[in-house]
Order: structure tokens, then sequence, then C-alpha cells
């Protein structure tokens, strides 16, 4: 892969972390979705290191040409909690919600898994590898709250 196509697909990236925790950090404000606000809260701060950790590596590619190392981040499940899709008087806003997390996520993921397949750097691969094992999870979680109250009406989670 080129440095130039590189910086382009590190910088699209970066953008994509940035959209991710605001629209995180959104949902955390929605009143009709107080319950999940600590869930949402710590997805929006993970997006930010994310892309505090993109903008650490464009700036290094861009001043030395060198990959930085990424140790990743751990990702602390917030208390159980149980939201009621009825009882809840915006079920639709919350699902939808979700669903955009998902979708978010699922781009994430695709993106940092593709690249760490082009980077030949070793430290390279290492960092997209881990980025696109952390977007998973993210995934995993929110596809686990969209199916449970497609379902079941409710969604408790997360498990630990």
């Amino acid at each position: 892969m080129s440095k130039t196509n590189l910086l382009d697909a590190i910088r699209v990236a970066k953008e994509n972390e940035r959209i991710a925790s605001e629209t995180y950090a959104n949902a955390a404000k929605n009143k009709n979705f107080s319950t999940g606000k600590e869930l949402f809260m710590q997805l929006s701060e993970f997006e930010k290191y994310h892309y505090e950790r993109i903008a650490a590596l464009e700036k290094s590619l861009v001043k030395k040409g060198e990959f930085i190392s990424y140790k990743g981040k751990g990702f602390t499940l917030p208390p159980i909690f149980e939201i009621k899709a009825a009882e809840e008087p915006n079920q639709k806003s919350i699902i939808q919600i979700i669903f955009e997390a998902i979708e978010l996520e699922r781009q994430m993921q695709s993106a940092y898994a593709d690249l760490a397949a082009q980077i030949s750097d070793p430290r390279g691969h290492k960092m997209f590898r881990r980025l696109a094992e952390e977007e998973h999870k993210h995934l995993i979680i929110l596809l686990e709250a969209h199916w449970s109250l497609n379902n079941f009406g409710v969604w408790k989670g997360p498990r630990s």
C-alpha cells in the first residue's frame, strides 16, 4: 500500500472515529435512553481514544514515516442494566440508535481489518488488527442489544 493511500485511509478512519464518538455521546444524552447512558458514554470515550491514537499514527507517518505501537484499550462493561422497550415512550428511537451504532461498528471493523491485511509493517499490522478486534467487541454488545429488544422487548445488558 502506498504511503499516500495509507494516509488517506487513516484520515477516513480518524473521521469515522470522530463521528462514532459524537454519535455515542449524543445517544447518551437522549432522554428516552437514560438507562443505557453509561454504556454509550463509555463507547464514546473509547472511540475518542481510537481517534487520538489514529491521529498520533498519522502524525508519526507524516513526520517520521513510522508506525506507532498500539497496545489497545480494555473495555470495562458498565453495571448490568435493563431496558424494557415497552416502558420507553420512544421505543423506535432506542432501536434506531442501536441500529445506527451497529452500522458504524461494522464499517469501522471492516475498514481496520482491510488495513491490517494491507500493512506489512508488524506494528502497523498489529495496530489495525487490534483496532478491528476492539470494534468487533463493541459490535457484539450492540448486536445483543438489538436482538434482545427486537425479540423480547427487553435488553438486559451488557453481560460480563
